[in-house]
């Protein structure tokens, strides 16, 4: 087998690595004589307190360094390929697959799917452990690397091998057996599809995840989302309204017998069925530790828990006496108490400062009602929440990280901004000033002609944005 090169992109400042003269453009050949196939295995070789490297300088010359570090010190080398291999493409054809539903003429890395389970690791994605090799398994259960994030969607074999469209995805769920048994931590997802999954299924597939607790941590159960093109695809139908509260029943069933017999709740409803349902939000004790946060489980309960924390604490120091009148980095109230009671007078409300914010209709209902919490705290400052409807993939999707610039441009030009618009952070790709269809910050900044502040998912953020502290 040919023995695998990977090309360092730079080096950490201060680091082993700079130490040593390893430089930007030089090749990692080996670690302790080990050839190095991927991430996985660097990282587990450089867990040792005596590393010998093998390192090939641009001009061929070949260096054999020999480290001494802390056992879980990084050597501090960064690599041209995160992976350090080639990212594997997802070989199934699920009949939900939100990819396939995507419009035409996007940019080319929307339609990559991967299902690599290295991502799991890095980056928390799902995969659904189909184009899995044995030699993969085994690394997994050798390097103890957890957790691993499996899309199930459901146990019963012959009905996965119809919904992912492979005739291995029956066969694979057996590997979830295989990592229980290594003790190897897990997290699962079902993305419930109408008369497909749900109902009786969604009961086996709970009732079987559910003995490989405690090393299955957790389940989410998250709806399908179903763009406006779907031709020539699987006919799935959105849930309604008596439907989510079918789904919730049977979820609700199942953490009592699971929090009675293992002490967790396990599985968890996405924030989307409450709403749907129109059903309260359970205690944030049901959440075990909102472990299954990034997958849209708890977001919005604990979001306004933050929020709500975040006014307590300042009428708290308020009442103290150890806050000052004006908010960090505010102009001066008291200064313009003057102009402001003149204008008073012509019986216009004016505000020290006017904060719109934009999302998607699921959180909409909740940031009115935040809104309203902190104006009642902050007469003076007034805050404005734009419900964006998705034109661009259809009204069904609701969640604010798919929206659009150009839906945010067409339905915010002309609007009253105020000061300044407040945007979630998942709006824009990783890393990056730009929207899920090329359009740029700057760009619609430039149109809407209003600066644009990105706020995190937190509710402090959220507190802090609309103070204006950004």
């Amino acid at each position: 087998m040919k023995i695998k090169e990977h090309k360092i992109d730079s080096v950490e400042s201060g680091s082993i690595a700079e130490e040593m003269g390893i430089e930007a453009g030089d090749v990692l050949l080996e670690v302790n004589g080990k050839p190095i196939q991927d991430v996985f295995d660097y990282h587990f070789l450089i867990n040792d307190v005596l590393l010998t490297l093998l390192i090939r300088k641009p001009n061929g010359e070949e260096w054999e360094l020999e480290i001494e570090k802390d056992y879980y010190e990084d050597p501090g080398i960064v690599f041209e390929n995160g992976l350090m291999d080639d990212y594997k493409s997802c070989y199934n054809k699920c009949i939900f697959c939100f990819i396939d539903q995507m419009p035409p003429n996007m940019r080319e890395t929307l339609y990559f799917k991967d299902d690599d389970s290295r991502l799991s690791f890095l980056q928390g994605n799902y995969v659904t452990l189909t184009n899995m090799k044995e030699e993969d398994v085994q690394r997994i259960i050798t390097y103890k690397l957890a957790p691993i994030n499996v899309s199930v969607h459901t146990m019963n074999p012959e009905l996965r091998c119809e919904m992912l469209h492979n005739r291995f995805a029956g066969e694979a769920l057996d590997k979830i057996r295989r990592f229980y048994e290594g003790e190897i931590e897990m997290n699962g997802q079902i993305v419930l599809c109408k008369g497909v999954n749900d109902g009786e299924e969604l009961e086996r597939s709970i009732r079987e995840l559910a003995e490989y607790i405690p090393y299955m941590q957790s389940l989410s159960v998250v709806p399908v989302g179903l763009t406006k093109f779907r031709d020539g695809l699987y006919p799935l139908e959105p849930f309604e309204k008596e439907d989510a509260r079918e789904v919730l029943k049977i979820i609700h069933k199942w953490q009592k017998i699971c929090y009675e017999k293992h002490g967790t709740h396990f599985v968890q409803a996405s924030d989307e069925w409450y709403l749907l349902a129109e059903e309260p939000f359970p205690p944030e004790e049901n959440y075990d530790g909102y472990i299954q946060l990034e997958n849209g489980v708890g977001m919005i309960p604990l979001l306004e828990s933050e929020f709500d924390d975040c006014l307590a604490y300042e009428l708290e120091e308020q009442e103290d006496g150890s806050v000052g009148e004006k908010n960090p980095g505010e102009e001066d109230f008291e200064s313009s108490e003057k102009a402001e009671s003149e204008e008073l007078k012509c019986e216009k409300k004016t505000y020290r400062r006017v904060v719109s914010i934009a999302t998607g209709k699921s959180a909409a209902g909740l940031l009115r009602r935040l809104a309203d919490k902190f104006m009642n705290q902050h007469p003076d400052i007034k805050v404005m929440v734009y419900q964006i409807r998705n034109d661009f993939f259809g009204e069904m999707i609701t969640v604010s990280g798919l929206l659009t610039g150009q839906d945010l441009r067409a339905q915010l030009s002309g609007q009253d901004l105020g000061d300044m618009l407040l945007l979630p952070c998942n709006l824009l790709r990783s890393g990056e000033e730009v929207f899920l269809d090329d359009m740029t910050l700057t760009e619609l900044e430039n149109t809407l002609q209003v600066p644009i502040h990105i706020v995190k998912s937190d509710g402090q953020c959220l507190y802090d944005g609309m103070l204006g502290n950004v």
